[in-house]
Protein backbone atom coordinates (compact mmCIF):
# COMPACT_ATOMS: atom_id res chain seq x y z
CA UNK A 1 0.00 0.00 0.00
CA UNK A 2 1.66 3.37 -1.05
CA UNK A 3 -0.12 7.08 -0.37
CA UNK A 4 0.94 10.16 -1.72
CA UNK A 5 1.26 13.29 1.23
CA UNK A 6 1.89 16.75 1.20
CA UNK A 7 4.41 18.15 3.90
CA UNK A 8 6.70 21.39 3.18
CA UNK A 9 4.95 22.85 -0.21
CA UNK A 10 5.95 19.20 -1.45
CA UNK A 11 4.25 16.14 -2.76
CA UNK A 12 5.82 12.45 -1.62
CA UNK A 13 5.11 9.29 -2.48
CA UNK A 14 5.33 6.76 0.50
CA UNK A 15 5.27 3.42 1.39
CA UNK A 16 5.00 2.05 5.31
CA UNK A 17 8.76 1.20 6.04
CA UNK A 18 10.47 3.74 3.71
CA UNK A 19 12.66 6.88 5.25
CA UNK A 20 12.77 10.00 3.78
CA UNK A 21 13.55 13.63 4.03
CA UNK A 22 11.38 16.42 4.20
CA UNK A 23 10.99 20.25 4.94
CA UNK A 24 11.83 20.39 8.74
CA UNK A 25 8.86 19.72 11.18
CA UNK A 26 8.53 21.21 14.57
CA UNK A 27 8.91 17.72 16.31
CA UNK A 28 11.31 15.84 18.61
CA UNK A 29 13.60 12.64 17.90
CA UNK A 30 11.85 9.45 17.80
CA UNK A 31 8.61 11.51 18.22
CA UNK A 32 5.48 9.71 15.97
CA UNK A 33 3.36 12.47 13.82
CA UNK A 34 0.49 12.19 12.31
CA UNK A 35 0.10 13.54 8.62
CA UNK A 36 -3.80 13.79 7.25
CA UNK A 37 -3.03 15.64 4.08
CA UNK A 38 -3.20 12.62 1.96
CA UNK A 39 -3.81 13.32 -2.15
CA UNK A 40 -4.23 9.52 -3.02
CA UNK A 41 -3.61 5.95 -1.66
CA UNK A 42 -3.19 2.60 -3.81
CA UNK A 43 -3.31 -0.89 -3.39
CA UNK A 44 -2.02 -2.87 -6.32
CA UNK A 45 -4.32 -1.99 -8.95
CA UNK A 46 -6.87 0.04 -6.92
CA UNK A 47 -6.25 3.95 -6.51
CA UNK A 48 -7.90 6.21 -4.32
CA UNK A 49 -7.55 10.04 -5.18
CA UNK A 50 -8.75 12.58 -3.12
CA UNK A 51 -10.64 16.20 -4.13
CA UNK A 52 -7.91 17.37 -2.74
CA UNK A 53 -7.49 14.90 0.14
CA UNK A 54 -8.54 11.59 0.84
CA UNK A 55 -11.25 11.70 3.88
CA UNK A 56 -10.18 9.83 6.73
CA UNK A 57 -6.59 9.06 5.54
CA UNK A 58 -3.63 9.31 7.67
CA UNK A 59 0.05 8.37 7.65
CA UNK A 60 1.56 7.97 10.64
CA UNK A 61 5.49 8.46 10.86
CA UNK A 62 8.83 8.78 13.62
CA UNK A 63 10.66 11.38 13.43
CA UNK A 64 14.56 9.95 12.97
CA UNK A 65 16.82 12.53 12.46
CA UNK A 66 16.40 16.56 12.02
CA UNK A 67 19.44 17.86 9.91
CA UNK A 68 21.06 19.99 7.08
CA UNK A 69 21.14 19.22 2.93
CA UNK A 70 24.33 19.67 1.31
CA UNK A 71 25.83 22.90 0.62
CA UNK A 72 23.80 24.73 -2.71
CA UNK A 73 26.59 26.71 -4.19
CA UNK A 74 25.45 30.13 -5.19
CA UNK A 75 27.71 32.54 -7.70
CA UNK A 76 26.66 35.99 -9.23
CA UNK A 77 28.12 37.75 -11.79
CA UNK A 78 27.80 40.84 -14.10
CA UNK A 79 30.19 41.16 -16.97
CA UNK A 80 32.64 43.82 -17.61
CA UNK A 81 31.58 45.35 -14.08
CA UNK A 82 33.68 43.83 -11.91
CA UNK A 83 30.56 42.35 -10.23
CA UNK A 84 31.00 38.80 -8.32
CA UNK A 85 29.16 37.27 -5.57
CA UNK A 86 29.33 34.56 -3.39
CA UNK A 87 26.80 32.80 -1.53
CA UNK A 88 25.40 29.63 0.02
CA UNK A 89 22.55 28.33 1.58
CA UNK A 90 21.64 24.87 3.94
CA UNK A 91 18.08 23.49 4.24
CA UNK A 92 17.06 22.02 7.48
CA UNK A 93 15.46 19.18 6.90
CA UNK A 94 13.60 16.07 8.84
CA UNK A 95 13.94 12.47 8.70
CA UNK A 96 10.51 10.31 8.88
CA UNK A 97 9.88 6.89 8.62
CA UNK A 98 6.81 6.15 7.49
CA UNK A 99 4.59 3.61 9.73
CA UNK A 100 0.99 2.77 8.95
CA UNK A 101 -1.27 4.05 6.21
CA UNK A 102 -4.79 4.34 7.29
CA UNK A 103 -7.75 5.00 5.01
Amino acid sequence: MYAVIKTGGKQYRVASGEKIKVEQIAADVGQEIVIDQVLAVGDGSELKVGTPLVSGATVRATVLAHGLHEKVRIFKMRRRKHYQKHQGHRQLYTELEIGAIAI
